[in-house]
C-alpha cells in the first residue's frame, strides 16, 4: 500500500483516485476548487462543460490514428467503471452521426477521407435511425461510437473514490481524502507544494492539474462553448456532429429532454461569458439540423478552457514517485480512461480493467455496452 496524493480534481484526478483507493492505497486529493460540484463559471474542472461524446472514429478526423486507438480502449473500459460506480451514470453506445446539408458536401466529404469507418446512410436509412432530423440532410454513421454525461460522471467518481473497497465512506475506512480550495503549485517526486505555504509528502504524487500545470508544461486553453437546452421529447437518440466548412457544431442527447449543442475549439483563453453572435450561431446550426429545437428551453451557456499542449496530443509522464496527466484537449471523457490505465499500470500501482471488472462481477452488473448505467 503507498501513500499517494493527487493534484487536480477534474475527471483525470478523479478517475486516477478512483483506481488507486480500490488498489488498496492510501490516497489524498488537493484542488483549488472549493469543493466537488461544478460552478460552470469557467474555472474548476473542464469535464463539467464538455459533451461527454465518446468518439474515436470522428475524432481520428485531426487527431489521428493514436486518439482513435486510444478512444476504443476507452470505449471499452468505460463500461466496467461505471458498472463500478455507486451510483448511475447515464452511458451509450448506439453509434454516432455525421450530417451534412448538401451545399456543404464537398467539404464533408474531404473530413470524411479522414475517417474510415463511417458508413453512408440514404435518406430512408438515416429517417429510420433519427427520424426527427431535418429533411434533406445527408448522414453518415460511426458504428460503436456513444457519450455519456459528464456531470452525473464526475459526481459517481468522486463518491466512488471517498469510499473504501468494501463500500463504507470515510479516510478511516480507506477512501480518499479531499483538499479543497488547496491550489498545488508545484508537484515533485513525492511530494507537493501547496500555494501559500504548506505541503504533503509520501510515496507518489501525481499531477493532474490540467492548465494549473503551467509552467513548466507548455499548455494552452482552448476554449469550448456549450449551450444547455430542455426540450421534452426532442427524440434525439445519437450525438450528431455537422460537418460544415466553418462551424464544427455537434448536438448530443443527453436525456429524453435535455440536450446539449456545442463548438469543438476555439483558439482563445478567453474565460467571459458566451456572447451573442457565437450563441445565435451555434444554436441555428443545430436547429438546421433538428427543426423541433425552436421550442427548446435555454437551460445554461456555459463556456471553459480545455488544456493543450502544442501538438494536441495527450502528455504523460512516468517516473519514480512523479506521475503526470495532461493535455487532453477536447478529448478528456474519450481518454482518460485509457490514459490512467497506461499511465498507473506503468508505474505499477493499479490495472483499471481488473479493477473494473471486478467490482463489477461482484455487484453483479453488467461491463458490456449499457444504454443506462447499473
Amino acid at each position: 500500500m503507498a501513500s499517494i496524493a493527487i493534484a487536480g480534481a477534474g475527471l483525470a484526478g478523479r478517475l486516477i483516485a478512483w483506481a488507486l483507493v480500490r488498489a488498496g492505497h492510501r490516497v489524498e486529493v488537493f484542488d483549488a476548487s472549493p469543493g466537488p460540484a461544478p460552478g460552470f463559471d469557467a474555472h474548476g474542472a473542464a469535464a463539467f462543460s464538455a459533451a461527454g461524446m465518446l468518439s474515436p472514429l470522428a475524432e481520428q478526423e485531426q487527431g489521428g490514428a493514436e486518439i482513435a486507438a486510444l478512444g476504443w480502449r476507452s470505449l471499452a473500459l468505460w463500461p466496467g467503471i461505471v458498472a463500478a460506480l455507486p451510483r448511475p451514470v447515464p452511458l451509450r453506445a448506439h453509434g454516432g452521426l455525421l450530417l451534412a446539408h448538401r451545399a456543404d458536401l464537398g467539404a464533408a466529404q474531404r473530413a470524411l477521407m479522414r475517417m474510415p469507418g463511417a458508413e453512408p446512410l440514404d435518406t430512408d436509412a438515416l429517417h429510420a435511425l433519427e427520424p426527427m432530423l431535418a429533411p434533406g440532410l445527408r448522414g453518415w454513421l460511426l458504428p460503436g461510437e456513444g457519450l455519456i454525461a459528464p456531470v452525473p460522471a464526475m459526481a459517481a467518481l468522486h463518491e466512488g473514490a471517498s469510499q473504501a473497497p468494501g463500500g463504507m465512506a470515510g479516510a478511516a475506512t480507506g477512501g480518499a481524502r479531499w483538499h479543497w480550495s488547496h491550489r498545488v503549485d508545484q508537484v515533485l517526486p513525492g511530494a507537493l507544494h501547496i500555494a501559500g505555504g504548506g505541503g504533503w509528502r509520501g510515496d507518489w504524487a501525481i499531477d493532474a492539474r490540467g492548465l494549473g500545470a503551467r509552467p513548466p508544461l507548455p499548455l494552452r486553453g482552448v476554449r469550448g462553448e456549450i449551450v444547455t437546452l430542455s426540450l421534452p421529447g426532442h427524440g434525439l437518440r445519437r450525438p450528431a456532429r455537422l460537418l460544415h466548412p466553418r462551424h464544427r457544431v455537434y448536438l448530443v442527447p443527453r436525456s429524453d429532454e435535455e440536450l446539449v449543442v456545442g463548438a469543438s475549439e476555439i483558439e482563445s483563453e478567453d474565460r467571459s461569458p458566451v456572447s451573442l453572435r457565437s450563441a445565435v450561431e451555434l444554436m441555428a446550426a443545430a436547429q438546421s439540423l433538428l427543426p423541433t429545437l425552436s421550442e427548446a428551453r435555454i437551460v445554461r451557456l456555459d463556456r471553459h478552457l480545455r488544456p493543450a499542449m502544442p501538438d494536441n496530443l495527450p502528455f504523460t509522464h512516468h517516473e519514480p514517485g512523479l506521475l503526470r496527466i495532461n493535455g487532453l484537449y477536447r478529448h478528456g471523457w474519450l481518454l482518460a480512461p485509457a490514459l490512467v490505465e497506461r499511465l498507473l499500470g506503468q508505474a505499477g500501482l493499479a490495472d483499471v480493467a481488473d479493477l473494473a471488472a471486478l467490482r463489477a462481477t461482484s455487484t453483479g452488473a453488467s461491463a458490456g455496452p449499457l444504454e443506462t448505467t447499473q
